[in-house]
């Protein structure tokens, strides 16, 4: 151990104040080398200055807290990949937000009128379903699908499982009487997300481990855009032009093996630890859900669902039968008997929604469904 420097020394060589140091530590991202018994005061290591420095360099790019952490426990070559991929997603949020400022700049100064912009209005059709296991006692999925949001959530088994999954989709419903623009939709999904987190903390406390768990992936629309937001193995799925595509990632470990190459998307399939979770709605405050913008055209199909539905019925089989005769309710026959017949594992929540044009009232009272 090198020369210790107090917390206001190191603060000044570090850049960063006193305040953020003592934030970093108690989240576990920047502990000091000592504490004295008595004062409790900080000191620290200059070996540590490296790692501080790396912090703030992060946290002046605007990367949370919680991804941080993850980017500093990282070999610096993971770390730098880390790194580019939240730049990534900034630019293409920063992207998505900057078409919708021009749409704006464009409707406000007379260039872009109401009407032109009423025609692109699309609503959705729309069916939700939880169903047991056969070899399960308990449902912890719970599924929601309205005129303006879907969701999925899948709560860890335990006490809690099932209020946790519930209070997570709980927290996203006022969005649907909300007025929110399309501009602004991630910020209002974030800040659900945030409401989430503090419903999961009150459940937290009232179970004997002291510690719940789900995961949760929604949709929220307005006008042709769709917000997503995404946390844990829930999936959400896309169907355009006869093809599917699978529109979130898994916040698995077996996926962060698949993308460091050390695992084959096929031995994934199978591997022992392939639901153990890295990212997931605790309660704890540090959730870091990915959130992106989506265009949404007439004709595409949306399926969310639970691992216990996409880890049994593989990609082909699924695109079949969201390509398949019949609306929404029609398809999660479809999808929740294939899960079924392959020996249904584990709970089953899906959602279906199909996109449809809004072209006048009377025709927008007749495109949404009722989930159940």
């Amino acid at each position: 151990m090198g020369e210790l420097l107090t917390i206001g020394a190191f603060a000044r060589a570090a850049r960063l104040s006193p305040k953020a140091l003592r934030l970093y530590d108690e989240l576990g991202l920047l502990r000091p080398a000592a504490v004295d018994g008595e004062s409790g005061y900080r000191f620290y290591d200059q070996a540590q200055l490296e790692r501080a420095r790396l912090i703030a360099w992060l946290r002046r790019v605007g990367m949370p807290l919680a991804r941080i952490r993850r980017v500093c426990d990282l070999p610096a070559p993971a770390a730098a990949e880390e790194v580019a991929r939240y730049w990534d997603q900034v630019r293409a949020e920063t992207v998505a937000r900057g078409r919708l400022a021009t749409f704006l700049v464009d409707y406000l100064s007379g260039r872009g009128s109401a009407v032109e912009d009423a025609a692109t209005m699309l609503g959705i059709r729309y069916a939700a379903r939880s169903e047991s296991g056969p070899v399960r006692t308990s449902n912890e999925d719970t599924a929601y699908a309205g005129a303006r949001l879907l969701a999925v959530a899948d709560g860890v088994r335990g006490p809690g499982g099932d209020r946790a999954s519930a209070a997570a989709v709980e927290a996203l419903k006022p969005l649907e009487t909300l007025a929110v623009p399309a501009e602004d939709l991630l910020g209002a999904l974030a800040d659900a997300i945030e409401d989430a987190e503090r419903a999961l903390k009150d459940i937290a406390a009232s179970t004997p481990s002291g510690q719940v768990v789900t995961t949760l992936t929604a949709l929220l629309w307005s006008g042709s855009r769709l917000a997503l937001v995404h946390i844990g193995d829930t999936r959400a799925y896309l169907v355009r032009g006869g093809e599917l595509f699978q529109i979130t990632q898994d916040h698995t470990y077996v996926r962060s093996l698949v993308e460091e190459g050390r695992l084959t998307a096929e031995e994934a399939v199978s591997h022992p630890q392939r639901s153990l979770l890295v990212r997931a709605l605790t309660g704890a405050g540090a959730a870091e859900p990915d959130l992106s913008l989506h265009e949404a055209l007439a004709g595409d199909r949306y399926l969310l669902c639970s691992d216990g539905l996409s880890t049994v019925v593989p990609p082909a089989s699924l695109r079949e039968a969201l390509n398949g005769p019949g609306g929404p309710e029609q398809v999660l026959d479809t999808l929740i008997a294939e899960a079924y017949a392959a020996g249904a594992p584990d709970n089953i929540a899906c959602v279906v929604a199909d996109v449809v044009r809004l072209e006048t009232p009377a025709t927008a009272g007749r495109d949404g469904g009722s989930g159940r």
